[in-house]
């Protein structure tokens, strides 16, 4: 859930700029590669960890990104350095330490709230959701205003099957910020879920609008258009999720296969290959 690096203030260097602008692209090798070199500079350059880390995080290499945010962190009192090394932590099954240092940030006053998402969505992976829930809902009233909070609590209730209760979240998220990707997705999802693929193809191509880069969610228009009977139209947007999100293969062939008269390929290649070739 941790969001990427804003862009930097002039005082970084251009390298720096660079990376964030290669990591937006979706171009990971690039803003790895941009990133480490301002590390190799400055170890503490909290902002150059981040970028690196969330390049090795879309590369699917955890466990790389370990090490540079944890230098990072010892020399900032950054909220958001925490965040992204817990989320390091477990994509690299260190849970326990994840644990930790989520909890340590989760804790912080004022509440960081992306902190307090990536633990209860952690919690909620681990099957803890009742656990994840208590977290949300006490941070929910400290910082009612975090709208994030509202629509990471709608997705664990999702897990326990409790739709009414999801759903009434995800609208009042959506209600107080229209425009929030998060929650237009959210609210996407369920509206597909009853059925109701217009109105859940009009939220995702809001939210694609708020961040094109966004390939999960355009993974799920896809899979929306192909429920509606729109197998052209699926298709293309699954083709579009993919490029520069090869590492989402799985979700995208999956969505192939599950849609009504879907695609069934032998070999996960050529299914790689389908979704890759030019319309």
């Amino acid at each position: 859930m941790s969001e990427l690096p804003q862009a930097t203030p002039a005082a970084f260097s251009p390298a720096l700029d660079a990376a964030i602008h290669a990591l937006r692209a979706q171009r990971f090798g690039e803003a790895e590669r941009l990133a480490a070199g301002v590390l190799a500079a400055d170890p503490a350059n909290a902002v150059a960890a981040q970028a690196l880390a969330h390049a090795l995080l879309r590369r699917n290499r955890p466990a790389a990104a370990i090490a540079p945010l944890e230098a990072a962190a010892a020399a900032n009192d950054d909220p958001a350095l925490a965040t992204l090394l817990g989320r390091a932590l477990a994509a690299a099954g260190r849970t326990e330490a994840a644990l930790e240092r989520l909890r340590a940030a989760a804790d912080r006053r004022p509440p960081f709230p992306l902190a307090i998402v990536e633990l209860g969505e952690l919690l909620g992976r681990l099957g803890r959701t009742e656990e994840g829930v208590a977290v949300l809902e006490d941070a929910i009233l400290l910082a009612p205003e975090a709208m994030v909070l509202k629509v990471a609590l709608g997705n664990l209730h999702l897990m326990r099957n409790d739709r009414p209760r999801a759903r009434r979240l995800f609208e009042a998220a959506h209600a107080a910020a229209p425009e929030r990707r998060d929650a237009l997705a959210a609210l996407a999802g369920e509206m597909m879920r009853e059925g109701a693929y217009a109105d859940a193809e009009a939220l995702y191509r809001r939210a694609l609008e708020a961040r094109p880069d966004d390939a999960l969610t355009g993974i799920d228009l896809g899979k929306c258009l192909l429920q509606a009977g729109e197998r052209d139209a699926g298709e293309a947007a699954l083709r579009a999720a993919m490029r520069g999100a090869a590492n989402l293969a799985g979700q995208a062939i999956a969505a192939l296969a599950a849609a009504p008269r879907g695609r069934f390929f032998l070999r996960p290649s050529a299914a790689a290959r389908f979704l890759t070739a030019e319309a």
